[in-house]
Formats: structure tokens, sequence, C-alpha cells
């Protein structure tokens, strides 16, 4: 079989080539002769031997569904033009002109790498969308802390399926969760590899196993906004749909015993206020923290249904600091005393607030405001009415921080179940 491109180069504002391909995909009919010579249109396109044909060699002609098939799931008209194949979380340029037609992987290596989609374009739903109108006009994005771009990657065919993205501080906990997520999804077979897509940067990790993508936020509201400005506009280029969004993390309880989880029904900062402030161009913008309450009661039952551990829900204080801004004492800096820090945190507790952290507002903010439904589960590794520094084993802070990961897994493993296809990724 023979596949005849033609079409157009395209120069981008970066010198970088790129194929706008017109309308080319033909399949001479068996036993008969040459093609008819093209029509006037395509004579004024630049001479062929800008686009050689690319002979695509196959033991058996494929089916014209089949071709319909590929032609759909690649969003372009009459073909689907993929790059030669590389590995699956390396950057790779697109050639210019050659190119080949390329069957959907081997189930074997969508669930090894967790890279790839099985279904193109499976929205029914509400599509991520950025409310900055500024990133649909790009001709190229470039995720630069992902070390991702959209002229370098298929984000589609990467992330099209994504529909649960988890997100935490530690690279290392993101990367357990999501060998323990393979394993509760039944992905996890002899060789199955889980590898880093963020590999060209060290800011962040990223992993995907099926429709799970986990990622790290690092510390605080500054170093997760980054990673959501990004994380939302590779949703929007992914076209995914549907998404949820949680963080699974660590706190500070107030009022908890040490290993209850806390499951936010509202983010609050460090006035008990349900708002995220931010300077942008020198004013103050204030955000709204709303998170999904359908949601939270949803995660509440799937801790009902582990009986494993305690699990609440309540406020959720979000502060810009570890030490002073959650009154603690053991800080290089003490501007109160101990009794300011203990009115303080049993007004916090009056106010609902159970657990502290540093993140919530922040993803709340930016996820709700983009479509996506967000939740916090994060465990308690101190009671703060009690004292200051985790001082836990270790092995039994490793144990804490498997409780929400064990909550958010059940939870989409029931979400996948109620969905009719659990396995079906």
């Amino acid at each position: 079989m023979e596949a005849r491109i033609t079409g157009r180069i395209l120069q981008s504002p970066r010198g970088r080539k790129k194929e706008d391909f017109l309308s080319t995909w033909q399949q001479p009919p068996a036993n008969e002769g040459p093609p008819p010579p093209p029509s006037p249109a395509a004579e004024e396109r630049p001479p062929a031997s800008h686009f050689p044909p690319v002979n695509v060699p196959s033991k058996q002609p494929l089916p014209p569904r089949v071709l319909w098939e590929l032609a759909l799931s690649s969003g372009l008209l009459g073909f689907s033009f993929t790059p030669a194949p590389h590995a699956a979380c390396s950057p790779v340029r697109s050639p210019a002109v050659a190119g080949r037609i390329q069957a959907p992987a081997p189930a074997e290596r969508m669930a090894s790498s967790g890279l790839q989609t099985k279904k193109r374009d499976n929205h029914n739903g509400h599509f991520v969308q950025p409310t900055n109108p500024n990133v649909a006009t790009m001709q190229e994005d470039v995720l630069y802390h992902f070390h991702l771009s959209t002229s370098t990657h298929d984000l589609p065919a990467m992330f099209g399926d994504v529909k649960f993205v988890c997100v935490g501080g530690s690279p290392t906990r993101m990367e357990a969760f999501t060998k323990y997520m393979a394993k509760e999804l039944g992905l996890d077979h002899p060789g199955a590899e889980y590898p880093n897509i963020c590999v060209g940067t060290d800011r962040y990790v990223m992993f995907k196993v099926g429709p799970v993508l986990s990622v790290s936020h690092g510390i605080g509201i500054p170093s997760t906004s980054v990673m959501l400005h990004e994380l939302i506009k590779l949703l929007y280029h992914a076209r995914c749909s549907d998404v949820t969004v949680i963080r699974i993390g660590t706190s500070g309880g107030i009022g908890l015993e040490p290993g209850s989880v806390v499951v936010t029904r509202q983010a609050v900062d460090a006035s008990f206020k349900p708002v995220f402030e931010q300077m942008v161009l020198g004013k103050r913008v204030v955000h709204r923290t709303h998170l999904d309450e359908r949601l939270a009661q949803e995660l509440m039952q799937c801790g009902a249904d582990l009986r494993e551990f305690p699990t609440v829900l309540g406020n959720t204080m979000c502060t810009s600091d570890f030490y002073e801004g959650q009154g603690r004492l053991d800080g290089a800096l003490c501007s109160y005393s101990e009794k300011d820090k203990q009115e303080y945190l049993e007004a916090a507790h009056a106010a609902g607030i159970r657990n502290i952290e540093m993140e919530s507002s922040v993803l709340a903010a930016m996820c709700g405001a983009c479509g996506l439904q967000v939740a916090v589960v994060c465990v308690t590794l101190l009671n703060r009415l009690e004292g200051d520094q985790v001082n836990s084993p270790h092995e039994v802070l490793v144990e804490y921080q498997e409780r929400p990961q064990r909550l958010v897994g059940h939870f989409i493993k029931k979400r996948l179940a109620a969905a009719g296809n659990p396995r079906d990724l």
C-alpha cells in the first residue's frame, strides 16, 4: 500500500517547520493503474519533490474502516501522521517531511508506559478550559517546567485519556502512588515501567498509569501555582474532559489524633477566610477557593468503605509558611508567645479548621476557575494543639502518608467501576 502526501511547509516564529497537510490520503484501488493527474488546486502547491511519497510497508492492506478510524483519531483530515517511534518520555521533534502511518500501539505497550491513549475522542462532559484567551492563539506552547511542548510532543496521544490527576509535594510519594495505582488497576504486569515524563527537568516529576496522572508540586503556594499553570494547559492541549484533581498530602492536625485523614470542606487562609489572594501587576486580586462538595462526600464515603483509619470532613487552613505562618514556636524566628499560639489555634478549631498545610487554597482557586473537579485529602502527622515538631518514628510516618493514597485509590476504582470500565483503559 502506498500513501501519497501533498501539502505546504509553514514556518513558525521560531523557525521550526510544521506540516500543514491539506487533503491527501489516497489509496489506489487494488489492481488499478496509476492515480489520476493532480487537480489544478494541487498544481499550485509546492513541487512534488518537496513531498516524496511515503511508502508504508504492510503485509496486508488496511481495511477502509481502519483507515477512517486512524484519520479521525489523529484529528487531521484524511490520514494519521505520526513521527517515527520514539521513547515515550523523550522530547521529539517531528520530521518536516518523512513520517509513517502507524497503527495503534499494542495493549502491552500501553499498559507498560501508561502514555498511549486507547481512544482519542472520549469526551462526554466538561472540557478543561484555561481562562486566559491567549493560550488558544499560541502557535507553540512550551511547558517549560515540565520539559514538554505542543510542538515536540503529541499531548493528546500522551494524555488524552487522563481522568484523574493526583498531586502531592514529594516526588518520591507520587512515584509510589503511581505504582500503587498500577497494582490496584491490574496494570502492574511483569516488566511494566512508569518513567518520569518530566525527565528533562528536576523541577517536578510526572507519572502516568492508565487514566491516572501523578504530579509533584513541591512545597507551598508559589511552587504549586507554577505547576498548576502548566498542568491545566497540558490538559487543555490534550483535549481532556471530566478531569478530577486531588491533592494527596500531609498536614498538621488541629484537635485530631495523628494519622487522621482530613477531606477538605473549604480551603481558608490564615484569617479563616475562604479566599486566595495574590498580587497581579501591583494590585491585589482575590479568588474564591470553592471545592466540590459532592466530591468531598464521595471521598468521605470511601473512608467509610475502608474503615482503616479516622476520616473527617473539615476546613483546611492554607498558609504561606511552615513556621511563623502556622504559629510554631520552634522556628529560627518567633514573634509571639505560647499563649498567643494556643489562642490562635483554638480559634481556628472553633472556625471548623481541622488541619493546616500550604497548597490547598491555590489548588482550589485555579482548578475551580478552569472547570476541574478538585479535592484535598491530607493525613495529619501531629496534633498542633499538643506540639510543633513531627517526631513520630519513620516507619509510622511512612504508613500515615500511605493513608490518603489508599483512600483516593479506592475512590478512583469506584469511579471507574461506576463507569463500567475499570480495566478498559
